[in-house]
């Protein structure tokens, strides 16, 4: 791996007590999700090695309008969002971002901010080890004056303590993410991310836009069933890592606007009765046909719902950018 580093053994450690937690982990939540009903299993258990290679589609796909339009707005501000955080070239900035994934855009930001402060520290957060080395691999390759520490873990059950840092820290929570998270949950993380920073340091939040509905179930939908692909490599996940006998030949992707909710939601709905063993979590389960296995939520924000997610979680609006058709926001907030 090509990486300026402090902590190659954090990653090591990170990483074996991640694939000794995931197993618990995956047992806890089928445990949760699926012994009741609605049937649910939350999105963190999307990202294995293949989901996060079939997401990784998912983010080219012509219908998938969220990554390209984050993209194009980092490209247009990233020098302005840098500046935003600070003018002072002598103070150094760490950069924290939570759920990296493969950290494709991020090093749009890394690169301005390089050109703005005098030493960049990169501290990626990812529940997947192969998409974190696969983004340290290539923010080392990319920017390798920015120092790298990453760390394999779950945000959402384990907030990442940050060590006081003698300059500032840029929290970024990009690619829509806090989106698959229920309201109440979104601000959970977003308050123990503010829990974490001091005066003078910002969070940078990506949230996709309300807008039509067709527009918005076609980001979910695709013709070519990359993300039904997506959708149902949970199931064969159960099945790999805790040996259950889902038969995926009998599940079909479900992609549906909740507009009560403001959300798209993804199911996996059963073609016909039957039954799935899953014998590590020592759990016989029923589906009816019809019946479905809820798995991810993805909010869409207008700017009332985001100003008021921001104020409940102890933030302050500095600064939002925004793509021409105003579908998706980029917004810096400060410290209450």
């Amino acid at each position: 791996m090509n990486m300026n580093v402090t902590s190659d053994f954090q990653i090591f450690e990170e990483k074996s007590l991640a694939a000794l937690d995931a197993r618990e982990a995956l047992i806890d939540e089928v445990w949760r999700g699926l012994r009741k009903r609605p049937r649910s299993l939350r999105p963190w258990m999307f990202y294995d090695a293949e989901g996060s290679r079939l997401f990784e589609c998912i983010t080219t796909l012509p219908e998938y309008y969220p990554t390209r339009t984050e993209r194009d707005i980092l490209a247009s501000y990233a020098q302005a969002i840098v500046t935003a955080t600070g003018s002072d070239y002598s103070r150094r900035l760490r950069l924290l971002e939570l759920g990296a994934g493969t950290a494709a855009k991020t090093g749009i930001l890394l690169e301005a901010a390089t050109r703005l402060r005098s030493e960049v520290i990169y501290f990626p957060v990812d529940v997947s080890p192969d998409a974190l080395d696969e983004a340290c691999d290539s923010i080392g390759c990319l920017l390798p004056d920015v120092q790298l520490q990453p760390m394999v873990a779950n945000y959402v059950t384990h907030p990442p303590k940050l060590e006081r840092f003698n300059g500032n820290t840029l929290a970024t929570y990009i690619g829509s993410s806090i989106g698959n998270f229920s309201p109440e949950e979104a601000r959970a993380i977003l308050r123990n991310l503010r829990s974490g920073l001091r005066a003078g340091d910002a969070l940078l939040l990506g949230t996709d836009m309300v807008k039509d509905m067709a527009t918005l179930v076609r980001a979910y939908d695709d013709r070519d069933g990359v993300t039904a692909a997506f959708n149902l490599n949970i199931l064969h996940r159960l099945n790999r890592e805790l040996g259950a006998n889902f038969d995926t030949g009998c599940f079909r992707h479900r992609a549906r606007w909740n507009r009560a909710e403001s959300r798209i939601e993804m199911h996996l709905e059963s073609t016909r009765d039957q039954c799935v063993d899953i014998p590590a979590a020592e759990l016989s389960i029923q589906f009816a046909a019809s019946e479905t296995i809820h798995t991810e939520s993805s909010y869409k924000f207008t700017q009332k719902t985001l100003g008021a997610l921001l104020d409940d979680a102890g933030f302050t609006i500095k600064q939002t950018w925004t793509d021409p058709r105003r579908w998706y926001a980029l917004t810096l907030a400060g410290l209450q």
